[in-house]
């Protein structure tokens, strides 16, 4: 007989696991609180089976074709849970927690963690989530959770300081609000988006900025109110688009007819792992070659078009590509052999072999260097440039953010 108990079990197994492969371990806190939140309580209508998938997010609420709120995939949630705990030593046992995006089931999570002396405040601008987040924290036992319905952007409470914000919503910058009610020394864990491609960052405020701690790649359903920054998509063939997100200014116009040239491939010659982070090469790609081109995207494709050969990408929900005097060029698909793989690039264009050899050289560089990993700085919007650590710099509505390389 399939129980909730018995799901929710071989979910966490999973979860464990998951985090193995990845070469992570699951914080024992995080890992028993999973096991004690009883997550179908939070999944209304959908089967248990549906409910305690790891790799599964619940829509709870569409606007149109939009999800607009939805119950995050429980290996998303135990990472960011363990970026959390990490960034504080002896956990968060004991911390005041505001977390914005109201599911109701992190929430439960957090409160498991934080103990009788610490407390969880949720918010969200949509009176439809907190009052299901109400009713979901009541039924499972956690009425203690504050529920507020408000626009995140804004001071929630005045006057009072958390220890730990955590964002289960895709930002695009990062208000003065959230800094302002971080403790000093206090940590932002969010879903931030540069150049086109989201990180749940842990970043710990030091003074009036936030320096990150941790990284993991991640996909959110986008903030809404004040803080929404609509992202831009160019369709430069049937199912093929590029995604446009620091104001780059393109044109379908300025891209047709790209796709059908001849295509160039260039490998760059290494044999890796599977468990190489090519996620940190996606930034890596996308901080030395906005150096260097005219434009630098992201692809997106529609399977369709991968599967008739129009594009090769990547991975086609978002691939670093470029725009540079009339050529095209992306991270292609991988090369495998005996369980090892090669990186290369496509091209499309005049110069495309060029193009092609370009990206391919920043990936060779990056693996040459011992594959580092991204950090990131975010300041206030008046920061003067002298004032800025050395970096690439991402201006947004309320932050100059800065993107580096640690060393390996």
């Amino acid at each position: 007989m399939v129980t909730s108990e018995g799901l929710r079990a071989a979910m966490v197994d999973g979860l464990v696991a998951d985090h193995v492969a990845k070469g992570l371990t699951m914080r024992p806190e995080v890992e028993a609180a999973l096991r004690a939140v009883p997550r179908e309580l939070y999944t209304p209508g959908v089967a248990l089976e549906e409910a305690y998938r790891g790799d599964n997010a619940v829509i709870t609420k569409r606007r149109g074709a939009e999800t607009v709120s939805s119950v995050s995939a429980p290996w998303l949630i135990a990472e960011m849970l363990g970026q959390a705990a990490d960034a504080f030593d002896g956990g968060l046992l004991g911390r005041h927690v505001l977390e914005v995006g109201s599911g109701g089931y992190n929430a439960s999570l957090l409160r498991e963690l934080v103990g009788p002396s610490g407390s969880v405040t949720t918010v969200d601008i949509d009176p439809d989530v907190t009052e299901r987040a109400v009713a979901c924290l009541a039924a499972a036992g956690y009425g203690d959770v504050t529920v507020v319905c408000a626009d995140a952007e804004q001071l929630i409470e005045p006057r009072r300081r958390f220890d730990l914000i955590i964002v289960t919503a895709g930002a695009w910058d990062v208000p003065e609000s959230w800094i302002a009610q971080l403790a000093e020394d206090g940590v932002l864990v969010v879903p931030l988006r540069t150049f086109g491609m989201t990180r749940s960052w842990a970043l710990r405020r030091v003074g009036d900025r936030l320096v990150s701690h941790s990284q993991r790649l991640c996909g959110f359903v986008a903030m809404q109110g004040a803080g929404a920054h609509e992202m831009r998509y160019v369709d430069i063939a049937d199912g093929v688009h590029l995604r446009l997100d620091e104001g780059e200014q393109i044109t379908a116009e300025s891209v047709a007819g790209l796709l059908p040239q001849p295509r160039e491939q260039v490998w760059a010659g290494v044999s890796l792992p599977p468990r190489t982070v090519l996620a940190d090469l996606d930034l890596w790609l996308a901080v030395h070659l906005s150096a260097e081109v005219d434009q630098f995207v992201v692809l997106s494709a529609q399977q369709e078009s991968v599967d008739a050969g129009v594009v090769a990408p990547a991975w086609r929900f978002g691939t670093p590509a470029a725009l540079h005097e009339g050529t095209f060029s992306y991270r292609s698909a991988l090369a495998w052999t005996d369980g090892r793989f090669d990186v290369g690039a496509c091209a499309h264009g005049p110069d495309a072999a060029a193009a092609a050899e370009r990206m391919v050289a920043h990936m060779r560089d990056w693996v040459d260097g011992g594959e580092p990993s991204p950090a990131l700085q975010v300041l206030p919007a008046a920061t003067p440039d002298g004032d800025l650590p050395a970096g690439t710099v991402l201006d947004k509505r309320h932050s100059r953010v800065v993107l580096t390389f640690n060393p390996a």
